[in-house]
């Protein structure tokens, strides 16, 4: 079976052909039958291999654990793409922005200034650009927090780091194990240990007085 009849295309299909320059950020929201979460590093686009149980799991606790614990002014996407410059415009796995960076139901893309914290978990294809390639992006971006999440014996170890801005670089703050505690970018702790547990529902609603 072809890749093209994969993604639900003709076997003739023929797969965007990079102009010369590469694309830019604006062609992914142009850009026919791209796959979904689909990157462009440097002019290029990255197509993302299928989610392990481990990054998926691992998403839906941060997303939860930072979303619940939030300050008003915050709100946490969820692998959302940020353009950081015309040929740029990675999608970090979980992401803290300011509450008034959202546009409406059709936007499609951040500014870095409106990104807070920006989590990637990192693959088995994606060790290079998390590792190495999206941390000098993200810090030249001026994006203040980033974390990078590593599996360890099955369970998420959360390397975190800080913008120092005068070398416009990141700076190592924490290598934490089990338990993620922090003061910034606000108040925190998430219970690494619970990658497999369900996250808390709110509570049912209440039944009506009976006459």
């Amino acid at each position: 079976m072809s890749a093209a009849r994969e993604y639900g295309l003709d076997d003739d299909y023929e797969w965007p052909r990079p102009p010369a320059g590469g694309w830019t950020a604006d062609d992914l929201d142009r850009l026919p039958n791209l796959p979904p979460h689909t990157e462009l590093i440097d002019g290029s686009l990255i197509l993302v291999s299928p989610q392990t149980r481990f990054h998926m799991r691992t998403l839906r606790l941060l997303e939860h654990a930072l979303l619940s614990q939030a300050p008003d002014a915050f709100d946490v996407d969820r692998e959302f793409s940020v353009r950081l410059d015309r040929r740029n415009r990675p999608e970090p796995d979980v992401l803290v922005i300011r509450a008034d960076a959202d546009t409406g139901p059709r936007q499609t893309w951040l500014h870095p200034d409106e990104v807070v914290l920006a989590v990637e978990v990192v693959s088995d294809d994606s060790e290079e650009r998390d590792r190495k390639v999206k941390p000098v992006k993200y810090a030249e971006a001026g994006i203040r927090h980033f974390w990078r999440v590593e599996e360890s014996g099955g369970l998420p170890v959360v390397y975190v780091y800080e913008l120092d801005k005068s070398t416009d670089a990141y700076s190592l703050t924490g290598i934490h194990h089990d338990q993620l505690k922090l003061t910034v970018p606000f108040p925190l702790t998430i219970d690494l240990t619970a990658i497999n547990g369900r996250p808390p529902l709110g509570a049912p609603p209440e039944e009506p007085a009976s006459d």
